[in-house]
């Protein structure tokens, strides 16, 4: 594959058009009879995926002492389980176990037509926990899994739960309501949806080229592979799956499970996030909670964790050990 560049107009079209593209997630509101009864697993295609209720297949990474403290890993849309390299393997050194699951229709988990909404997406979440029987779990959102970490954690996780990490995390809400107005138009998400269908390998590298890393801004040097990474992992999911998802991680309201969240909870994120824009997002979140830390970063992007690691993963494990 060559390597990824941007034309100046192509950079200011992402960083205006897309001002918000890609890494999280929020979903569709109406929840299906399947999706509000208790998660469950039916069956395991191989030692490392649990089949759900539905019959989709999770994929998941699971390394580390089976009695150690877990931390659970949630990506952002349209990654995977990979996303999380950084941060897994630094809290595997520090003795902890890590697991990370390929959402629905994302990475090595099955490319279905269904149920790719937040309702959805935590109760698969849910079946994985129940399937590894993990307890005293920290959890850890970014971006669009943010949003399925809150929801996750509202609905299951009571008695599984210790502490919940949200990065760069979607949650409220993203689009513009009249109960919203700092939101972003749903043009903007629109926007979205047309360059996927156009020709979603441009889109993803125009995403990741430009302001999921903050690689459009004066003075900041781009790294060619990151951005293949990024890419590898978006087409490795689903077209399908990815085009629903902007509507999952766009129009999901996560007022209600905000309020309900009870365990300690660390909102980190940059305050030139060009993608989900921190003073309608973390800053919103931290007064929702009920046992919330918020901290800001100045001049990180959405993608802070990749490209600041030895800040992102010192701040959670100082939150974790506390």
């Amino acid at each position: 594959m060559k390597n990824p560049s941007l034309s100046a107009t192509r950079r200011n079209v992402v960083a205006g058009t897309l001002t918000l593209a890609a890494a999280a997630a929020v979903g569709a509101q109406s929840a299906t009879a399947a999706t509000k009864k208790k998660a469950q697993a039916v069956g395991s295609n191989s030692h490392n995926s649990v089949t759900v209720t539905d019959g989709t297949r999770i994929f998941y990474k699971d390394w580390g002492p089976k009695d150690a403290q877990p931390i659970v890993f949630h990506h952002g849309w349209p990654l995977s389980g990979d996303d999380w390299d950084n941060q897994m393997l630094f809290f595997l050194g520090k003795g902890y176990r890590v697991i990370a699951h390929d959402r629905r229709g994302h990475g090595r988990s099955s490319q279905v037509s269904g149920g790719h909404d937040m309702d959805h997406y935590a109760a698969d979440v849910a079946a994985v926990v129940e399937h590894l029987d993990l307890r005293n779990a920290i959890h850890v959102g970014h971006s669009t899994g943010g949003g399925e970490a809150a929801r996750y954690t509202a609905r299951y996780g009571k008695g599984r739960v210790s502490k919940l990490v949200l990065i760069g995390a979607v949650p409220p809400i993203m689009v513009k309501t009249p109960a919203n107005p700092g939101g972003l138009p749903i043009e903007v998400f629109d926007g979205f949806r047309s360059a996927l269908a156009a020709n979603r390998s441009q889109f993803y590298i125009d995403v990741a080229s430009g302001p999921f890393y903050g690689y459009n801004r004066d003075g900041v040097k781009s790294n060619d592979a990151v951005i293949q990474n990024w890419w590898r992992q978006g087409m490795t999911g689903a077209a399908n799956a990815h085009y629903l998802g902007i509507k999952a991680f766009s129009e999901t309201d996560f007022t209600e499970d905000l309020k309900l969240i009870d365990v300690p909870t660390l909102v980190l994120h940059g305050d030139d996030d060009q993608v989900v824009p921190v003073a309608d997002s973390a800053e919103l979140s931290a007064k929702l909670l009920q046992k919330p830390t918020l901290k800001i970063y100045k001049g990180l992007p959405h993608g802070m964790a990749t490209t600041h690691p030895d800040v992102v993963n010192a701040d959670i494990l100082t939150f974790i050990q506390a």
